[in-house]
Formats: C-alpha cells, structure tokens, sequence
C-alpha cells in the first residue's frame, strides 16, 4: 500500500492556474525518491501537500485526493501530519527556533510531554546519528550552514517520523557537504526504512542512493518510476535534457551508436567497470 497516494489531484495558489494539474501518484513506504524537473513544475508544490500546507496554510484551491500514510491531507490538522511527515524547508534556517543545539532538538519533544530522561536519550542518540555530538551547548547561530542543515534534519528525526521530505537540500553545500548528506539519508532510509522524498537538480548527486523518480513539468507528472525509465524517457523525448547527468549522456550517446544495452549506471566507478569489461571483452574477440 502507496504511504503517498495522489489521484488526479490538482491545485492552484490562485485560480484558474493550477500548479499541479490531474496528479495520480503512489510512493511506496521504505523508497527513496527524488522529484526532479525545471524551475516551475510543481516541485516544491508538491512537497507541501505531502506536509499538508498545501492546501491547509497557503489556501488556494484543489480538487481530486491526496493521502499521507492513510491520513487526507486537507482534513487532517497538519499537527497530525506533522507526526508522520518530516520537512527540511529550502530555506531551511527559518525553520530554528532555539538559542542552542540541544534545545533546539529538545523543543519538539518538550511540546509533546516526554519524559525529561527520554528526551536526553533520544538528544544524544540523534546529535550523534548526524555527525553533531560535541556541540550540545553551541549557539546555533555559531553553526556553519551544513550543520545547521544537520541540526534541522536531528530535531525532525529525533519524533521519529515516517517519511522524510526535503526540498533542494543541496542548494548551499558544497561536493563534500552533497556527498555526506546523502550518505546520511541513505543509511537512515536503509536502516529505519524511513521514506525519503526529495527535491534536487543534482541528479548525479542522488544515483547512488535513489530507486525511484517523479519528473513534473508544468504542473503535470511526465513519468513517475524507476531512475533509468525516467532519465531514458527525458533522453527519447527531449524533456529536461540539460539535467541529465552527463554520466548518462554518455550512456544513452553510446546506445545509439551501437547495439549495445548498457547498466542503469549509479556511479562513475559502475560506469568505468562495464565499460573495462566491453573493452576487454572486444579485445579478446579480435585477438
């Protein structure tokens, strides 16, 4: 059963124009996916009506059905929601609330009445899940951009929600900060079978770790499956084409040129290893 499910959903800030229009989707609980497309076709939309802020906070009109985990997303208060969805906002700064690190991870669980001693296990359980022990007492407006994009993803984590969404995460980092987060979002996808659902450009980023995209545009959902059906489909039909990593350029160049089917390649290592053995394989046949 689809944790996110969307049947011919639509909406729009202001009417008439909808920023999603006939949206039928199903994200399987325990998967990790990535939203992809160019600038205006829904993305961050999208991710709002998995919160629930679409269409509860910003209003605006919609039509069709939206669930979260069993819950409809326009009459379920999104308190409730809030519970099993997880937001890290594109300008996630917004979201910090207190003066230091471990406060700011305690707040929600305060909020909640937990009992004092749980909330300094679970503190310290989750600072070290995202590489911040040590820096329990730092002011939070001393932390770099990274770490206070880590202490953002430890305060969400630590109410152990089901599905984890995030909104072009990687805007602000660095290849070494890139790398590191989606390190960290794949061991807790593997480890917790939380569900990931984020929205990147860097799609190279994202290969190693992803097993299932949605690509919008203009409000609408072209494909919605696995990494190599979607990024084959931007490639047959044009849509999109300058995001495809320049990995699969090259993928989808070769298979044209050639009778060859090559991997659905995640990395430069898996790219590099297939194309060795090709090579050794036509060496050995024209010895």
């Amino acid at each position: 059963m689809a944790i996110i499910k969307a049947e011919n959903f639509s909406y729009a800030y202001k009417h008439p124009h909808k920023v999603l229009d006939s949206i039928n989707l199903a994200v399987e609980p325990g998967s990790f996916s990535v939203i992809i497309g160019p600038s205006g076709a829904g993305k961050t939309t999208l991710c709002l009506a998995v919160a629930g802020a679409v269409p509860q906070y910003f209003g605006g009109s919609s039509a069709g059905a939206f669930e979260v985990a069993g819950h409809d997303i326009r009459k379920t208060p999104m308190h409730t929601l809030a519970l099993t969805v997880g937001s890290v906002l594109q300008d996630y700064e917004t979201q910090l609330v207190a003066m230091t690190v471990e406060e700011e991870v305690a707040f929600s669980l305060e909020n909640q009445g937990i009992d004092p001693a749980e909330i300094q296990l679970r503190v310290t359980k989750i600072l070290a899940k995202v590489g911040l022990t040590g820096y329990e007492k730092s002011e939070v407006a001393s932390l770099s951009g990274g770490q206070k994009q880590r202490l953002i993803l430890a305060s969400i984590l630590v109410t152990k929600p089901k599905i984890l969404v995030l909104d072009e995460p990687t805007s602000a980092l660095d290849p070494q900060g890139i790398a590191s987060l989606y390190r960290l979002l794949s061991a807790l996808n593997k480890e917790t079978a939380m569900t990931i659902l984020v929205v990147e450009h860097n799609i190279a980023a994202t290969l190693p770790y992803a097993d299932h995209f949605i690509l919008l545009a203009n409000g609408a959902l072209i494909k919605n499956g696995t990494p190599d059906e979607v990024l084959s489909l931007m490639a047959k039909e044009n849509i999109f084409c300058e995001a495809i990593p320049p990995l699969w350029q090259l993928k989808f160049f070769l298979e044209s040129h050639t009778n060859l089917k090559l991997e659905a390649w995640d990395s430069e290592e898996a790219a590099s290893k297939e194309l060795t053995k090709l090579l050794q394989k036509k060496v050995s046949g024209n010895a």
